[in-house]
């Protein structure tokens, strides 16, 4: 595992997602009710990116995470499926800490990804 400095906790606003690509590693963060949330941008039904545009992971009401393709919903706490063709899988969530402002997430190499 390595750690990685993403950003300033203040570059990701509060109800608001960033994405990143670091080496092979597509991921996100989001902000939800003064906690940091980083997962990999993958959903687990087809592997795709979850997106809808560059940074816009959430669904209409901001309180859910909301796959473009099939609109399968997750929580943003813990990445559960909730609605959609992968209810009860969930995304690979990353570890990601707060150090002196920045958000440091600590990715396995590249090589053993799923």
């Amino acid at each position: 595992m390595t750690l990685h400095a993403l950003c300033a906790t203040s570059a990701i606003g509060e109800g608001q997602c960033k994405q990143f690509e670091i080496d092979d590693h597509k991921l996100f963060v989001v902000h939800y009710h003064g906690q940091f949330y980083a997962y990999r941008n993958r959903c687990p039904h087809l592997g795709i990116e979850l997106q809808w545009q560059p940074d816009q992971f959430l669904d209409y009401d901001g309180e859910l995470i909301q796959c473009s393709t099939h609109n399968a919903l997750f929580v943003i706490e813990d990445g559960e499926c909730v609605a959609g063709p992968c209810r009860g899988a969930a995304l690979e969530s990353l570890p990601l800490t707060v150090t002196k402002g920045e958000l440091i997430v600590n990715l396995p190499p590249p090589a053993t990804l799923r």
